[in-house]
């Protein structure tokens, strides 16, 4: 708990750095750009195709229909979008990820490695054609669990909880490992992610709540419209700076866990005597010495 509290506070901190306010900002240009370009050539068919299914003759026909009569003419022209940005949604916190994971997770790691780590030796356990393949390796299965628990969103205690379980486990995967490919060994990592699963798995689904709430900020921005294109950039860059902090998080915690490890397994040196809790050497511990014996109070004088 101390472990995961000191590398929460030091995260914090870390995000005021003018370094990582600057690496934010890179992926939010590239996303923006993304983001501009698909609205350019995707937005009006992609809400048009929407409302065409909403207005198609079947059930919900027949719901449009009730809420017409109750005076909603316009109740697909409202929903449309909203369903075309909630369809959106996820695919910008997975490119948020990858992003992350590929621009900004490394420079981020090297920062804090700097900093507090300069001395820790570099075993290179992960390379970059590694980490990709994880990446996209847990960002399919992060898919296709989303995919499966799609259904379960409409019941509302689920769809507070089923997305930031996902997005949770997908920044713990992606986010430790890239905070340990530098420096750990593959079975260096192996050992960290059993040792440590539960906080880390922790520290990911509480990343997981933090991403989902720019969401907000992102449909606010289809809501009112005429701050579109400040809200939705707005939201964009929460998203980075989250997962910012996130690597952040991730660093100080797997490297300092990894310190530790690498502290714990160290050899006891040949020849230097062991320490017992009363603060004696031990027999047959490291010099092979006789231990002197304790000398006997002065006789009293006659």
């Amino acid at each position: 708990m101390a472990l995961l509290l000191d590398s929460f506070w030091r995260a914090v901190a870390y995000c005021m750095h003018p370094r990582v306010i600057a690496l934010s900002l890179l992926p939010l240009l590239l996303m923006g750009a993304l983001a501009l370009g698909l609205g350019y050539f995707y937005w009006d068919p992609a809400v048009q195709g929407v409302r065409a299914l909403l207005e198609a003759p079947g059930w919900l026909g027949t719901i449009w229909g009730w809420l017409q009569r109750w005076g909603l003419d316009n109740a697909t022209a409202f929903v449309a979008p909203l369903i075309v940005v909630a369809a959106v949604t996820p695919v910008i916190v997975v490119v948020s990820v990858l992003a992350v994971a590929l621009l900004m997770a490394p420079a981020l790691v090297a920062l804090v490695a700097q900093r507090r780590f300069a001395g820790l030796e570099r075993k290179k356990g992960g390379s970059l054609l590694a980490s990709l393949g994880w990446s996209l390796g847990a960002t399919l299965l992060a898919l296709v669990a989303l995919a499966v628990s799609l259904p379960l969103w409409l019941v509302p205690p689920l769809v507070l909880v089923l997305p930031p379980l996902i997005w949770g486990w997908l920044t713990y995967r992606v986010m430790a490992f890239d905070a340990l490919a530098e420096h750990a060994s593959k079975a260096e990592r192996k050992e960290l992610f059993q040792r440590h699963r539960v906080p880390l798995l922790a520290m990911g689904v509480l990343c997981g709540y933090l991403g989902a709430t720019p969401a907000v900020v992102w449909a606010s921005g289809v809501v009112f419209a005429a701050a579109f294109f400040i809200l939705i950039p707005l939201a964009i860059w929460i998203y980075t700076l989250v997962f910012a902090f996130s690597s952040l998080w991730f660093a100080h915690f797997g490297l300092a866990a990894l310190e530790q490890l690498r502290a714990q397994s160290l050899p006891v040196p040949p020849g230097a005597p062991q320490i017992s809790s009363a603060g004696l050497p031990l027999p047959g511990a490291g010099s092979s010495a006789p231990i002197p014996p304790l000398a006997s109070p002065e006789s009293p004088a006659p």
